[in-house]
């Protein structure tokens, strides 16, 4: 064979090698995809999460597997996906919690929260509900302020994450009170414990509380955000109940994958969660419990996840929470 026909068959045999490495790069995702949310089944998180997978599944074509990994505020999960395969087939439906707050709160985490995670987009940020039993006296936030004053570490108060935790803590500082802290491993564990009167206070994310505040089953006393919730119009802000200038305490939900993933795995993954959070049956969905979504890139996710980190290593060592 001349040389002249050589050039084009090699030319040709490596188009042919180079045409199946294409089509992988472009074929994600080709098969289910886990996703690991940090906390119990029921819990805003996993509300959350479930109604974005749905969605992103549609867009993507590949079911969207959640499996709830409770535990330690959302580390046990975190750890998870941290140490799994970087190919885009595990990711983390993460918050605060898992990555913004854990590294204040734990003395030492098995991973690097700062590089052990690939930004892939923003889901939601949503205010908290200050509630307490319904047999319980207090009828304001004031009026709860009022009696921790009068018997220190009397009134008890739930959480089931860092959110939670914090927001209960941040109130009891600023306010001069001491409560007595009941940790628990779900918020649905808490809620129930809260409508039966085991705890007295419990400070929630909309979706755990709102419902349980419009039935009645639960008095809500104040949102944690500086503004009223639209939602919610007659129960005024912490702010506005005790007088506590300032304060504010807002938690946000968002997917993370291992560090080292492939773009295009982030680039579709962050288009199907855009795709879910502009579509009107999530806007809806979320609208109703006091949820504003705000698609977004991975850079804007990782410059608010570097933003989130600061403010909340201030928020706990203001609230005097010493890392565990």
């Amino acid at each position: 064979m001349s040389p002249c026909f050589r050039l084009p068959s090699a030319a040709l045999a490596a188009a042919l090698l180079a045409a199946p490495l294409a089509a992988a790069a472009q074929a994600f995702p080709v098969k289910p995809i886990r996703v690991i949310v940090p906390f119990a089944p029921g819990s805003a998180t996993d509300q959350t999460g479930r109604a974005f997978g749905a969605k992103m599944a549609e867009h993507l074509g590949q079911p969207l597997v959640i499996e709830n990994r409770p535990g330690a505020n959302g580390m046990i999960g975190a750890d998870t996906v941290a140490k799994a395969a970087p190919d885009g087939y595990t990711i983390l439906f993460g918050t605060n919690s898992t990555n913004a707050a854990l590294k204040s709160l734990m003395k030492k985490l098995p991973y690097d929260q700062d590089t052990a995670f690939t930004p892939i987009g923003f889901m939601g940020a949503v205010a908290l509900i200050v509630a307490v039993n319904n047999d319980f006296p207090a009828r304001t936030l004031g009026d709860l302020i009022a009696m921790a004053k009068a018997k220190p570490g009397a009134i008890t108060f739930a959480t089931a994450s860092t959110s939670q935790r914090i927001s209960s803590e941040m109130l009891a500082s600023m306010a001069g009170i001491r409560m007595t802290h009941v940790p628990y491993k779900s918020s649905p564990n808490a809620i129930t414990d809260l409508i039966g009167g085991q705890v007295n206070m419990f400070t929630a994310d909309f979706a755990v509380m709102l419902p349980q505040v419009q039935a009645g089953k639960v008095r809500g006393l104040a949102v944690t955000s500086m503004k009223r919730s639209a939602v919610l119009p007659n129960l005024p802000t912490v702010n506005e109940a005790a007088g506590l200038k300032d304060y504010e305490l807002i938690a946000f939900f968002a997917a993370y994958g291992p560090a080292g993933m492939p773009r295009e795995a982030v680039t579709k993954l962050n288009e199907a969660i855009n795709v879910a959070a502009r579509s009107k049956e999530i806007a809806d969905r979320f609208i109703s419990i006091g949820m504003e979504v705000a698609p977004g890139t991975p850079d804007d996710l990782a410059q608010r996840t570097a933003r989130e980190t600061v403010k909340w290593a201030k928020a706990i060592r203001d609230a005097g929470i010493e890392p565990e």
